[in-house]
């Protein structure tokens, strides 16, 4: 095995490979368990059967995403026994009940209302089925909420004793889950997360518009989703602001490295826009900056000095290349994700929101958008913490349980493997079920003629007072017309073709079948 491969950068690179996957599903589900709550509370209020066409359709998609979430962190968390049990000694009288709570709380929560919230409508009550609607949407957040605490406190460390054999012990459990960063970082990806979802609910709503211009559901589904567009991004890029300042408090080589201040600037530092980091050199070539903009954003002063990575010591850098090109993805895509935004205000202005082509496909091809910005940032937030597991009191090499190289590729390859198919299945079942329109009727059974088994159709006979044949045959078009339109379960778009003879032939129009 290459020398550079040592049991630290694999186990590095298995944990950033699991949590990479991992954080795509609970970004979707903290975001989409919020918008099934709230298109159920709109069918509740309103009774207009697009919102509950909507929930249904979503529901099935979120089903999934919360399966996958869940299991890819079961898997994650293992690693902090089999990889990382130094870290794990060390931090567990601080972290694991942090963890337990998350699990005694949060996820006993969303276990135990989902099955109300995805089979429930027609058993408990619209009442009942609102209430665990809800409470799957509040467990999403409480999860993040404890584990967002536990990543915040690694980050910035508050409330600890450390004992007689190095272990960090609790003092102050006030300061240790409300932390300096954790208030910054909730905000941030907890509107990370629902503009994630909105981008991929407008996407599924662009597509479908484009293939039926006039799709009740897929409009109304589009409208919502840029409606959050453009309302929480501009949210979001000054709570990112904000989250930045408090990282230059108490994270000031992250911000560098995000920065690419390899120098000092006495006089106020410059806002590179965009460069190629060189670490062995030490600067940023090709760089194309914006004289003292960055002194201007972070301090609010044109002159203000800013501190360089030339006063940390090389040992207690983090990577600069990675950091500042997935800062810059992160921040890119906001932008791109504001434009959008704004773009569709002024085309609602005009009335033309769900016509011009060029805003559909541009949501379309910003449906994944959210996904990359999530991992840009946790890139930004993971790496620049580098080379610490708890911000400048235990280091990643400290941490690292004594295992070969060779056992940790083999899981590494392992988990690869089994990733690709299972979460590639998954991925892709997803999708299918995407590029399905929402409220796509289906003949079911109860929607056919029912009849008894042997007996076919014969001879025309006369319909007696209830609409029924004779010999039980099926009910004549005029009373099937009328039972189904009184019916509720179908909407007055959605009432199905009255049933043809048996001919021998299926006589379905092709582009209906």
């Amino acid at each position: 095995m290459p020398e550079a491969f040592t049991a630290e950068t694999l186990a590095r690179l298995q944990f950033a490979f699991t949590v990479s996957f991992h954080i795509i599903f609970p970004a979707f589900s903290i975001g989409l368990a919020s918008y099934l709550a709230v298109l159920n509370g709109l069918w509740l209020k309103t009774r207009d059967r697009t919102y509950l066409h909507l929930f249904d359709y979503w529901k099935k998609i979120f089903a999934v995403a919360f399966g996958m979430g869940v299991v890819s962190g079961i898997v994650m968390s293992y690693q902090f026994g089999t990889n990382w049990s130094v870290f794990s000694d060390k931090t567990g009288p601080v972290l694991g009940p942090l963890m337990a709570y998350e699990v005694l709380s949060a996820f006993f929560l969303e276990a135990g209302f989902l099955g109300i919230m995805l089979f429930g409508r027609e058993r408990v009550g619209d009442g009942l089925h609102m209430f665990a609607t809800a409470m799957v949407a509040l467990g999403t957040l409480m999860s993040a909420t404890w584990i967002l605490s536990v990543n915040s406190w690694m980050q910035t460390p508050a409330g600890y004793g450390i004992n007689d054999v190095g272990q960090f012990v609790p003092v102050d459990w006030w300061q240790i889950v409300f932390n300096p960063s954790f208030p910054y970082r909730l905000v941030h990806m907890v509107l990370a997360a629902y503009l994630t979802t909105a981008f991929v609910v407008a996407a599924v709503g662009a597509l479908h518009i484009l293939r039926h211009k006039d799709h009740k559901e897929a409009r109304r589904q589009f409208s919502m989703a840029m409606w959050m567009a453009a309302l929480v991004t501009p949210i979001q890029i000054f709570a990112g602001d904000a989250h930045g300042l408090n990282t230059l408090e108490y994270q000031p080589q992250k911000v560098m490295a995000m920065e690419g201040h390899y120098d000092s600037h006495p006089d106020g530092a410059p806002l590179i826009l965009f460069g190629i980091p060189d670490p062995d050199a030490k600067e940023i070539r090709y760089a194309i900056e914006i004289p003292k903009l960055s002194s201007l954003i972070l301090k609010h002063d044109l002159n203000a000095p800013m501190d360089g990575l030339d006063t940390i010591p090389d040992e207690d850098e983090p990577p600069v290349e990675i950091v500042f090109w997935s800062f810059r993805i992160m921040v890119g895509l906001g932008f791109a994700m504001l434009g959008i935004g704004v773009w569709s205000l002024w085309l609602r202005y005009r009335g033309r929101l769900y016509d011009t082509p060029w805003l559909l496909r541009a949501a379309l091809v910003m449906g994944p958008s959210g996904f990359v910005a999530v991992l840009a940032g946790w890139i930004t937030t993971e790496v620049g913490r580098q080379p610490f597991t708890v911000y400048n009191l235990l280091r990643t090499s400290d941490s690292l349980a004594p295992v070969a190289a060779p056992a940790v590729a083999a899981s590494l390859i392992a988990f690869i493997v089994v990733y690709f198919l299972i979460f590639g299945a998954g991925t892709i079942y997803i999708l299918l079920m995407m590029n399905k329109a929402p409220n796509t009727v289906r003949m079911g059974l109860r929607d056919g003629p029912v009849r008894a088994a042997g007996i076919t159709p014969g001879t025309q006979m006369e319909p007696d007072m209830m609409g029924n044949r004779a010999a039980g045959g099926p009910r004549s078009e005029e009373a099937h017309s009328e039972a189904t339109t009184a019916d509720p379960r179908y909407a007055e778009d959605e009432v199905p073709d009255p049933p043809r003879r048996q001919t021998g032939h299926d006589d379905t129009p092709k582009g209906d079948r």
